[in-house]
């Protein structure tokens, strides 16, 4: 896969072959011998039938009058190289001369695979790409300029698209008495492969407008149309829709890489008919250069919605699990038939950088750690035009956030139309670190969609940030817009009880979605839906998940990494299966992980340290306005908050160390029943509960409810 994005040939094609041996067999005729070398590995002659391969004469010997008809070949792919037996006929008097000047090393033509697999069929394929510029703002299709769309007749023939361009009133003849001084500098300059010919020969060919379109016997025939230019296919003409008795020389190919051909056309043969147009086929480019638009891609948008066909293209990517896999797609038919040799995959080794005090050293060992990733070659050929079609890519990992410079680039930005990946971290399996966060929420900024084919859920889940808010989840596609608009109730308790809280949690829920059609506040109405977060863990967290399941409330978790710790009790890395919507921490990152579970609703249960450090950190946020003075539901007897609370509460104001903030006391609330806890939302939800900085403290550090 690496050497086909870094080929400069497009795979249906070969490099020029030059002559290695001479055979002239008569005034007008010469058998020849051309080795063609450096050929794609993804040449497709390589894999197709030799009927389907062609010999393509470059076309300025054909519009001097040469034709070249191939007898046999002899295709290496091993060595990548292929020998060909070419048999060169002259028709009329600058081409026999031309012979005379054909020297071994003369570099004549190329191999052309025609693979029936690669034919257009739907005239849209072409109709579409009118309008539409490459990067650097060249027509992806034009003929006699961007505007001859009707002038461009597309026919459905035996399955195939035809295009039939009209012939201009006229032939093209030569001034006789420079062309054969020319001569000689073309028999020269074919020995140059990258020196262009066809200037040279254009300052001698002269218009004759009022000249008949007819081939006569041992003469050769130039004809012209508006110059045809397509970047998105190789144009093939069809001998078989001429007029009987005439044909096309073998220069009868039209490639996309350049905008100096496509209106000269050379026929030989006997035919009093006139000819009126041109009959051209067209072939595909590799997918990958097609110059394609994503929502062109009808059947890979299907094959998206999907999961099961996303599941499946990553089980094709080559073993072993510890080595990254990426892979560039970008048309359905190439996702549902994925083969382990489509992928890039690498084994990376990342070494200690040795930080900015040695900027050279870090700057290379960086730069080598970019070049070792998987996706990298995939991004380098966006960047490099390699790639010009828009498509996904799969990764069996997610992108390293060294890969951002690439990522974020302007190219890619364009092409790349969604990351897809299975696992979030080699090393850390499904958790993120900061800097990867960090990376997701810049690719949301620019738009690159990110979709985590999540084993554990057997679902896709894609990277939503919240609004107003500095963190996103990833979140089933279909709960997305629930997920954005949704007011977040939470749930923070232990890992090691479960208590007999579920069904006043349901009563609660069941509640506040009623209470949903009384009030127009911004975070309860009728068009805001609700979701419940937790730490996705077991426990009062996995009876939280399992209520919302349940009530069709949106489940969401918090997931942090506990295997890197050394205390032998963690029950909190066992994720619970109810979990819809999910982001993950390393452990490393728990403060950060805490900051984020950004909840309008708070709801606090028996808890150990963790949840201890919850019910402060809701506290330090009110205090400091990082949210506003919403209510904590603090479930359980008085008597236990008392004890966790009301001590460290007294303390701090008797010492005076919460001075002015004493209000913050006033937004916790003791609740034991839903009924209680619903009386608490709907004072809030009425404006009528003594809450926030304008209201007195509580003297216990919470309120406790009737």
């Amino acid at each position: 896969m690496e050497s086909y994005l870094s080929s400069a040939h497009y795979d249906l094609v070969t490099p020029d072959g030059f002559i290695t041996t001479i055979d002239r067999i008569s005034p007008n005729q010469m058998q020849v011998e051309i080795s063609i070398q450096n050929i794609s590995p993804a040449f497709v002659g390589f894999e197709i039938e030799k009927e389907h391969i062609s010999f393509n004469l470059k076309s300025t010997l054909a519009q001097l009058g040469l034709n070249g008809i191939p007898h046999d070949y002899k295709l290496d792919p091993v060595n990548f190289n292929a020998r060909a037996h070419i048999h060169l006929q002259a028709y009329g008097k600058i081409a026999t001369a031309l012979l005379d000047h054909l020297t071994e090393g003369a570099y004549i033509g190329k191999l052309f695979a025609a693979d029936p697999r690669r034919r257009v069929r739907n005239p849209d394929y072409l109709l579409r790409m009118f309008g539409r510029t490459d990067r650097q703002g060249r027509t992806l299709l034009s003929l006699g300029g961007p505007k001859g769309r009707d002038e461009l007749l597309l026919e459905k023939i035996d399955g195939r698209t035809i295009a039939f361009l009209h012939l201009q009133e006229g032939t093209l003849c030569y001034d006789e008495e420079s062309i054969f001084g020319l001569l000689p500098t073309i028999g020269k300059a074919l020995t140059h492969p990258a020196f262009r010919l066809r200037t040279l020969i254009q300052l001698n060919q002269n218009w004759l407008p009022l000249a008949q379109r007819k081939a006569s016997e041992g003469e050769i025939l130039l004809v012209r149309t508006a110059p045809l230019h397509i970047r998105t296919a190789f144009g093939k003409v069809v001998d078989s829709l001429l007029p009987f008795n005439v044909a096309h020389t073998t220069a009868n190919v039209l490639e996309p890489d350049t905008t100096a051909s496509g209106d000269v056309y050379e026929l030989y043969g006997s035919s009093d008919q006139e000819i009126m147009m041109m009959p051209i086929e067209f072939y595909t480019l590799e997918p990958h250069r097609e110059h394609v638009f994503f929502t062109d891609r009808d059947q890979l948008q299907t094959c998206l919605e999907h999961p099961a066909a996303l599941f499946k293209a990553f089980e094709t990517a080559p073993m072993p699990v510890e080595s990254r896999a990426s892979v560039f797609v970008v048309k359905g038919e190439q996702l549902l038939n994925l083969k382990a040799n489509d992928w890039i995959h690498r084994i990376t080794h990342m070494s200690d950088f040795p930080g900015l005090f040695y900027p050279a050293q870090q700057a290379l060992l960086v730069q080598r750690y970019i070049e070792q990733q998987s996706d990298y070659p995939f991004l380098k050929g966006i960047e490099d035009g390699l790639i010009s079609s828009q498509g996904i890519l799969l990764s069996r990992y997610f992108p390293s956030p060294l890969m951002k410079r690439h990522l974020l680039s302007d190219l890619v930005q364009k092409c790349l139309k969604g990351i897809y990946f299975q696992y979030p971290s080699l090393t850390y399996g499904n958790f993120f670190s900061h800097e990867d966060r960090s990376l997701l929420l810049d690719l949301a900024k620019f738009g690159i969609p990110v979709y985590w084919v999540d084993e554990a859920s057997q679902n896709v889940l894609q990277y939503v940030p919240k609004p107003g808010k500095d963190t996103g989840m990833f979140v089933p596609e279909a709960m997305i817009d629930t997920f954005v608009k949704s007011t977040s109730f939470g749930i923070y308790g232990s890992t090691l009880l479960h208590g007999n809280f579920e069904e006043e949690l349901i009563a609660m829920l069941r509640g506040i979605i009623a209470m949903r059609s009384e009030f127009n506040h911004p975070l309860l109405n009728a068009d805001t839906p609700i979701a419940l977060v937790t730490g996705g863990g077991p426990g009062l967290m996995e009876v939280g998940n399992r209520a919302a399941k349940r009530l069709g409330i949106l489940s969401c978790a918090n997931i942090v990494d506990f295997r890197n710790s050394n205390n032998l009790n963690i029950q909190e890395q066992k994720q619970n299966p109810y979990i819809e919507a999910k982001m993950t921490y390393r452990l490393d990152k728990l403060i950060e992980r805490q900051s984020e579970f950004n909840l309008d609703f708070p709801i606090i249960l028996t808890g150990g340290y963790g949840t201890d450090f919850e019910q402060c950190l809701e506290e330090v946020r009110r205090k400091v306005g990082s949210v506003p003075p919403t209510p904590v539901l603090l479930f359980g007897h008085p008597e236990y908050w008392q004890k966790k609370i009301t001590s460290r509460f007294l303390c701090n104001r008797e010492v005076k160390t919460i001075k002015g903030s004493e209000w913050v006391s006033n937004c916790f609330y003791c609740v034991q029943t839903a009924a209680q806890g619903l009386t608490v939302y709907r004072k809030f939800f009425s404006n009528t509960l003594c809450i926030g900085p304008n209201h007195p403290p509580c003297p216990n550090g919470f309120a406790t409810v009737p």
